[in-house]
């Protein structure tokens, strides 16, 4: 596994921990629990710098990333979404919106990788989809 790979995966725990706190978490509060992971060595190690900017660009962009995921998931509200689901298509969906070090196919196969280890059979080309849709609305979306 990469770095980064490894990166996505630490950055996907604090959203995921952020999202169980309740539907209010704000990105103060996101952020603080990134502050926290970033000052405590765990047994996976320090907390990697990717995975801090991961976290820290969700939390930026966090109110667009869910009115596109809301907008373009044809039948599934946020809140219906499975959790790890919502929290890696914000991840994804950040990646490729938000960061040009990453090539956009990279991010939505990194995406679609944590689905399958992490969520249920029917998730990886549940975001796939959606990611792909997001991909094809970029050059609108960033305007």
């Amino acid at each position: 596994m990469s770095a980064r790979s490894k990166a996505r995966r630490r950055a996907l725990d604090v959203l995921f921990e952020a999202d169980q706190k309740g539907r209010g978490t704000t990105a103060e509060d996101l952020l603080s629990l990134l502050a926290e992971r970033e000052l405590v060595t765990v047994a996976q190690g320090p907390f990697p710098p990717y995975a801090g900017e991961i976290v820290r660009g969700v939390a930026a962009h966090r109110a667009e990333i869910d009115e596109l995921l809301s907008t373009y998931s044809h039948g599934w509200s946020l809140e219906r979404m499975p959790v790890v689901d919502r929290c890696i298509l914000r991840l994804g969906t950040w990646e490729v919106l938000h960061n040009d070090d990453v090539p956009d196919a990279v991010a939505i196969d990194e995406a679609v990788a944590l689905a399958a280890e992490l969520s249920t059979d029917d998730s990886p080309a549940f975001v796939n989809g959606l990611l792909g849709r997001i991909l094809e609305l970029k050059p609108t979306l960033l305007g």
